[in-house]
């Protein structure tokens, strides 16, 4: 619909102007004769009322590796682009691909929206960038430009399972039929086992003889003129300037987005290998709480590491709700053994293995995978753990020498002058009775005799002053009661 038309369906269906009515304006009666020649000076006015109006522009850049903390951004600036109200989102798009989940998730935003898309192929446009790039509404491709070679690959950079590439196949294809481009040229870009001579054009069988992966065993990547030629591409531009021209968008306003601080820190957590040493140190960090009395550093430094790598997977939905209770699971049975059960038993080893489990998950795609990413993934667990465990050693044995440390470590002032004693040569106490010298929830102080102890109950509260008794010393461990005998 023109300016002009919408105008006029405006002005008549609102019964503003009507050739068969008669209306006073201002105090002048205004009759079907005078009509004719009000209405062209309305729509001059109403028209420049409505292209005064600012035209808003989103571009959106996608370039280099496509990661998992990508499609947060990019729903982000959909999300504004509605309520914004936008002309159109520009996608500016060089990249060579990454990740099909990350690929797969913003192709379902782009779809689910209601403000036009255009992907602007800047270079190219490969392997999940073609994908993307298919979800637009309209796709714009510089000169030398390329689209394509969109095979899935597991993590070894070699050929995913069929399992895997009919997936990746059938996603380009309704991609493609979703925007009413080919789906023949779309699968081909995905399999190179299937092979082609015809396509249709606007409803025309054309022959297709200049294209290499028509052939069995070749995958498509089209150029920009093949990509103009059989309809995968709708016009080329050399810049943005070019393609707003091509837009009718000369004089809108671009707005370009880049991620905020949150975003780019949640890229860099699901990093893989920040996020693996953020896995396995909060891992060893509470591995190693369990070798002392109460809760301190050690432990609160590994749950800390735990919450940034399965926030920020959360975040990026490559942990799933179900994956976050199992590790929370796991977690909550090692502090268990750590504040209420004496000793190391079926509590920490059931909570160790239901980390591990939680972990390895979180390593796993949202998408169909081969075998053998299973295997990378429970390889990277074991060489991700063993090499954390090398480090934190080392680290342990340079740190703990430190008088930093010992402060650091403590849960308050120890030093002998103040009472404070370490539970090592205890054994003689088990049976024994002496008074808490803090509230124990279940563990704080006590004084036994003329030593304050660190000290753990069953599970029991016990307020401060209150009598107790020594039910056991497991190594560094004292186990404590109430006694029946108030002090």
């Amino acid at each position: 619909m023109s300016l002009i038309e919408f105008c006029v369906s405006v002005l008549i269906e609102s019964k503003v102007i009507s050739y068969w009515s008669i209306f006073n304006f201002r105090g002048i009666v205004i009759t079907p004769k005078y009509n004719k020649r009000i209405l062209p000076i309305i729509f001059v006015i109403f028209a420049g009322f409505l292209h005064g109006a600012e035209q808003k522009v989103y571009r959106i850049p996608i370039q280099g590796v496509i990661d998992l903390g990508l499609p947060t951004f990019i729903e982000r600036v959909i999300q504004e682009a509605e309520n914004d109200q936008v002309e159109v989102i520009i996608f500016d798009i060089d990249t060579f691909g990454g990740r099909v989940d990350a690929a797969t998730q913003i192709k379902d935003a782009i779809l689910d929206t209601d403000v036009p898309t255009v992907a602007f192929i800047n270079r190219r446009a490969i392997s999940a960038g073609a994908l993307i790039s298919l979800s637009c509404e309209t796709i714009y491709m510089t000169s030398g430009g390329t689209i394509g070679a969109a095979t899935a690959v597991d993590m070894s950079g070699k050929k995913a399972s069929e399992k895997v590439i009919s997936y990746m196949r059938e996603e380009m294809a309704s991609t493609a039929e979703s925007r009413d481009r080919n789906t023949i040229i779309s699968k081909c870009m995905v399999d190179e086992e299937l092979s082609f001579t015809h396509v249709i054009i606007d409803g025309d069988s054309v022959e297709v003889t200049d294209l290499e992966g028509r052939k069995e065993g070749k995958l498509i990547t089209l150029t920009t003129e093949q990509a103009l030629r059989y309809k995968m591409a709708d016009g080329t531009a050399e810049n943005m300037d070019e393609l707003l021209v091509s837009l009718e968008l000369s004089d809108a306003t671009v707005k370009s987005f880049s991620e905020n601080w949150s975003e780019n820190l949640v890229r860099f957590l699901t990093n893989p290998v920040v996020a693996s040493l953020l896995t396995t140190f909060g891992f060893l960090g509470i591995l190693f709480e369990l070798q002392s009395p109460g809760w301190g550093i050690p432990g609160t430094f590994g749950a800390v590491c735990l919450a940034l790598s399965l926030g920020a997977s959360a975040i990026v939905r490559l942990a799933t709700m179900s994956d976050l209770l199992i590790v929370l699971v796991g977690l909550v049975f090692l502090m268990v053994e750590a504040l209420l059960i004496p000793g190391f038993g079926i509590a920490g080893v059931a909570g160790i293995g239901v980390i591990l489990w939680g972990l390895y998950l979180l390593l796993l795609p949202d998408v169909p995978v081969s075998e053998e990413v299973y295997h990378s993934a429970l390889t990277g667990l074991t060489i991700g753990l063993i090499g954390g465990i090398i480090a934190l050693v080392f680290l342990f044995r340079m740190v703990t020498k430190t008088k930093f440390w010992t402060k650091l470590t403590s849960p308050g002032v120890e030093s002998q002058d103040e009472g404070y004693s370490t539970s090592i040569g205890l054994e003689d106490m088990v049976g024994k009775s002496g008074v808490a010298t803090s509230d124990l929830r279940p563990s704080g102080w006590a004084l036994l005799g003329d030593r304050k102890i660190f000290v753990v109950t069953e599970g029991e509260f016990v307020d401060k002053d209150q009598s107790i008794k020594v039910l056991s010393v497991d190594g560094n461990r004292v186990v404590v009661r109430v006694n029946a005998i108030k002090s």
